[in-house]
């Protein structure tokens, strides 16, 4: 399972991705992934089903591809009312392998980062 050290070394190699704090990363000044710890209210509204951990933010592409991530896998993907209308995910990271991880980091990525510099990215991926 993936580790937050995996996080780093995937989000690094990204194209003008930058680690503004420990544990977070945004490309061109816009967050993509983040260390998002568990707010009283979180916990509140989570109860039992709170992870022990610090879960990860990441922004996914629209409400829907978030409804899905939550929908198909509960267990490991989650959101809470402080989310609602956003297009940002919660996962465990001790649930995420780490192929999964790469795809989730690249299309939070690919969410932030300008039209331009996505374009080129996905180009030269391709």
């Amino acid at each position: 399972m993936a580790t937050w050290d995996d996080v780093g070394r995937i989000a690094s190699v990204l194209p003008d991705t930058e680690e503004r704090r420990p544990r977070e990363w945004s490309v061109h000044g816009r967050n993509f992934a983040w260390e998002r710890p568990l707010r009283r209210r979180d916990l509140d509204e989570l109860g039992a089903a709170a992870p022990d951990s610090a879960p990860l933010g990441l922004y996914v592409a629209d409400e829907g591809e978030k409804l899905a991530l939550v929908g198909d896998e509960p267990g490991t993907f989650f959101t809470t009312a402080h989310f609602a209308g956003y297009p940002i995910v919660l996962a465990r990271l001790d649930r995420v392998a780490v192929p999964e991880l790469e795809e989730l980091l690249e299309d939070a990525w690919l969410a932030r980062a300008p039209q331009r510099l996505a374009k080129e990215f996905l180009d030269a991926t391709e």
